[in-house]
């Protein structure tokens, strides 16, 4: 089944705020983060929160503005992002956002059932002192998250990438981000139809929890369940 019907959205006229933080006001370099990476931050957040709707073009020098950058790192970010299938480039026709099909998340599914349990088992043997602070600043907003769609999301989101880093392997955390942000960007399509998924969100708890407590056996069934019962959820709407 083929998703059409997304809500049209004007992206040239929005950049989210993550994105702004992630290249700074002038844009800078800062830290250690290179422009390309700033680049690849804001757009692939962009592309996943379909700012940047699935299927639209997508103008090079126009977003380069926006994002106040030189073409370069944009079209650096670009070439990482066509290979993670979130863009399309195409000869003399210019770059695209991917299209985005249904049938995808049973695919993503069957291979991220496997390795979130991975990284979350990893994660709890591995994961360093501040990998704990992290986690327990999480587990603290859990409770006073907003019940808002996009800070569901938005709070999935950090936990998942926090669990990735934390696992201490960086062809597994590779893999997953990309598997994520293919993921994200259904779930922000369909977030008009999927019933309330606060109870959904609220599963990630327990499984911090065994990260802490280096459970690793536990927290690889419950991220395997995480994964397993978001697929089921828009299943059931299809």
């Amino acid at each position: 089944m083929r998703i059409t019907d997304w809500p049209g959205r004007s992206w040239c006229a929005v950049i989210y705020p993550w994105a702004v933080s992630a290249i700074g006001t002038n844009g800078s370099d800062s830290g250690h983060t290179s422009l390309s990476e700033k680049a690849y931050v804001a757009i692939r957040d962009m592309l996943t929160t379909v700012v940047i709707s699935p299927g639209a073009p997508i103008n090079e020098d126009q977003l380069a503005k926006q994002l106040v950058m030189g073409r370069t790192p944009v079209r650096e970010a670009f070439k990482r992002l066509e290979s993670e299938q979130l863009v399309v480039m195409y000869p003399r026709r210019g770059i695209f956002a991917t299209q985005v099909h249904l049938s995808d998340l049973n695919l993503l599914t069957e291979v991220r059932v496997h390795l979130e349990g991975e990284a979350a088992f990893q994660a709890a043997r591995r994961r360093s002192r501040d990998d704990r602070e992290l986690f327990e600043k999480l587990l603290h907003e859990a409770a006073d998250r907003s019940p808002d769609v996009a800070a569901e999301i938005e709070f999935d989101g950090r936990v998942h990438r926090a669990m990735y880093a934390a696992a201490n392997n960086p062809y597994l955390q590779s893999t997953l981000e990309q598997y994520y942000n293919l993921t994200i960007r259904i779930w922000h399509v369909w977030t008009n139809r999927l019933p309330e998924m606060s109870s959904h969100v609220s599963k990630l708890i327990p499984l911090i929890e065994c990260i802490i407590a280096r459970d690793g056996d536990r927290a690889r069934q419950l991220a395997v369940e995480h994964v397993a019962s978001f697929q089921q959820s828009v299943v059931q709407l299809s």
